[in-house]
């Protein structure tokens, strides 16, 4: 029986992998954590912050918000508990207080859990490798009207899959704005478009002399999101102390 803590459990994403994981039978949320710890009636307890909690689990699974993950690291290590942190916006800061974390638990980290993202994202390592730099970039990235990041984690997951490629040689431009925005040859343009439910959609645009590529992925549900990170979750459980990615995710035999 996989023991789980269920950060933003209260949420949206939190209320998707709750029912999720109310199907699977070798799968047990224990705690849950939310700003909002009463307005669900759950069958664990909720508490507002980490700091809080005092009974262990296998891992933690984080879909909450940025200013939750120091007190969830603090947690994790403290009781020696697994995470997997899907929360996007977080600052260089707190993502080096994952890295360093992850050197003492085992932590999967994505700004998108998604498998067809991450393919997409592979696709456009690949373009980008063949192309070079002989091809303007651009990423557009639409989400719901209540998505408070911008641009989303994924968009920047992929320019900075792109940027790798490119050795690191390419200046992002959030969008244009004015009469003097000619396009700059060393950039990568990452646009944001935020309207109604949309689930996300992420599209990259490779345009060159007479002819362009697009590499588009359109999310249908977040539900996708909510089954790779459970996926993750019973792979990293009892994985030794690392950082890991979708990318080992995928690789799995």
């Amino acid at each position: 029986m996989l023991s789980v803590g269920l950060s933003g459990c209260n949420g949206t994403m939190g209320r998707i992998i709750h029912d999720l994981l109310a199907e699977e039978n070798d799968v047990q949320v224990v705690f849950g954590i939310d700003i909002d710890p009463k307005r669900y009636d759950n069958d664990y307890p909720v508490y507002q912050s980490a700091s809080e909690i005092e009974m262990g689990c296998d891992v933690v699974i984080d879909f909450s918000k940025p200013e939750n993950i120091e007190p969830l690291l603090a947690y994790c290590v403290s009781h020696e508990v697994a995470a997997v942190i899907a929360t996007t916006g977080l600052s260089e800061e707190q993502e080096e207080k994952i890295k360093e974390a992850s050197k003492k638990i085992p932590i999967f980290r994505s700004n998108n859990t998604s498998l067809g993202v991450n393919v997409l994202i592979d696709l456009v390592k690949t373009a980008t490798r063949l192309l070079n730099d002989s091809f303007d970039i651009e990423v557009i990235e639409k989400h719901h009207n209540k998505k408070v990041d911008a641009p989303s984690g994924t968009a920047f997951m992929i320019a900075s899959s792109i940027n790798e490629e490119l050795n690191e040689s390419m200046n992002y431009n959030y969008g244009r704005q004015g009469n003097q925005t000619k396009r700059n040859e060393k950039e990568i343009g990452i646009h944001s478009v935020r309207g109604g439910t949309i689930p996300g959609e992420h599209t990259v645009i490779f345009a060159g002399p007479d002819e362009m590529i697009e590499i588009k992925h359109t999310a249908l549900s977040k539900k996708i999101f909510a089954q790779q990170a459970i996926k993750a979750a019973a792979f990293i459980s009892h994985k030794q102390a690392k950082l890991y990615n979708m990318q080992d995710l995928m690789h799995v035999n």
